[in-house]
């Protein structure tokens, strides 16, 4: 990106040039990376020259901006990798590249060349509730059962290569939109497996939804059988290395294959470890076990398969998107009557 160059002085009347263009980036529903990078295959995006200060305009006019429609969830990083913006609901802007100033009595007359940088666009997916868990976990499986979104549902690891994104609509027409996220596996924060490619997309949502298998979790027999205390604690761990602010969203636990032999059993053992998850820490190595365990809203036992759980499990959804966005009400709430008691 590249702001435009200022315009040139006019020594003899001390007329000052315009200033160069900016280049914005501003955020556009229904636009997609891919087409930014078929209209500008060159990636390349440069703001226009300001006017040369004349006889007729002392004061040259501003170069003209450079506008780029972007998707909403996007980062802008610069090139060492450090975000240095964000642009999340339709109509925000970001101000890629300053224009150059015009000459004027200040530089000689002479204008200034315009901020020149590269930026690297990253899009983050957008989403209520991300569902997270280990592959074969019955995630996309729960995709499909909730909303009317079709996963492509396989019985091995890695199924979803890609988030897919569904929608869960209610009889009052409320709709809440669920990314069923690529399957972490144990390292995903050091980036093995789906790495972060999986995990930045957890950002962008509103809540967690834990989804563990009641029998417990093998990736292949090469690694360690996890039961369903151990996976929880694991996925937790993955989260807490990643950012482990992602550890203060509001999060639901779905304990799936309840259709399973011994399912209740493991069911009842698993509560009783998650009502004193201290006490049984010491089933895993020391480097796995998370700072901190996440607190649930809600458990619910579910079976994809026989769609047991399925209902009271949107119903649990609704409830706590409606709590939060409740709790962010009042919390701005609270904010502007604070400032205009200050303001007093």
């Amino acid at each position: 990106v590249r702001g435009g160059t200022g315009g040139m002085g006019y020594p003899n009347l001390g007329g000052e040039g315009g200033r160069g263009g900016d280049v914005w980036f501003v955020a556009r529903e229904r636009t997609t990376l891919k087409s930014i990078r078929e209209k500008y295959p060159q990636k390349r995006f440069v703001a226009g020259t300001g006017a040369n200060s004349s006889v007729k305009a002392l004061k040259g006019e501003k170069g003209k901006d450079c506008e780029v429609h972007v998707p909403l969830g996007i980062s802008v990083l610069d090139d060492d990798g450090k975000q240095i913006g964000e642009l999340n609901a339709a109509g925000e802007r970001f101000l890629a590249a300053r224009g150059g100033l015009g000459g004027s009595l200040a530089t000689n007359f002479l204008p200034c060349k315009g901020q020149r940088r590269t930026v690297h666009l990253d899009l983050k997916l957008i989403a209520d509730v991300g569902l997270v868990g280990f592959p074969n976990a019955g995630k996309s499986s729960l995709l499909s059962k909730i909303s009317h979104a079709k996963p492509e549902i396989a019985n091995y690891a890695f199924t979803t290569i890609q988030p897919e994104l569904g929608k869960i609509m209610y009889p009052d027409y409320k709709q809440i939109s669920v990314a069923d996220l690529p399957g972490l596996i144990e390292g995903a924060h050091a980036n093995k497996g789906m790495g972060h490619k999986f995990l930045k997309h957890i950002e962008r949502t509103k809540q967690l939804l834990l989804v563990v298998d009641i029998s417990g979790f093998q990736l292949s027999i090469k690694t360690q059988f996890r039961t369903a205390f151990e996976t929880i604690l694991l996925l937790t761990k993955e989260l807490e290395l990643y950012k482990d602010e992602l550890l203060t969203k509001p999060a639901l636990l779905a304990i799936n294959k309840m259709d399973l032999p011994c399912a209740k059993d493991n069911l009842d053992e698993l509560m009783t470890q998650l009502e004193n998850p201290q006490d049984f820490l010491h089933l895993l190595e020391e480097g796995m076990i998370p700072t901190n365990t996440l607190e649930f809203r809600e458990v619910i036992p579910i079976s994809t398969y026989t769609g047991e759980g399925i209902e009271e499990l949107k119903t649990c959804l609704r409830k706590s998107i409606d709590e939060e966005a409740e709790q962010v009400n009042e919390d701005y709430r609270k904010k502007k009557l604070l400032l205009l008691q200050t303001s007093k």
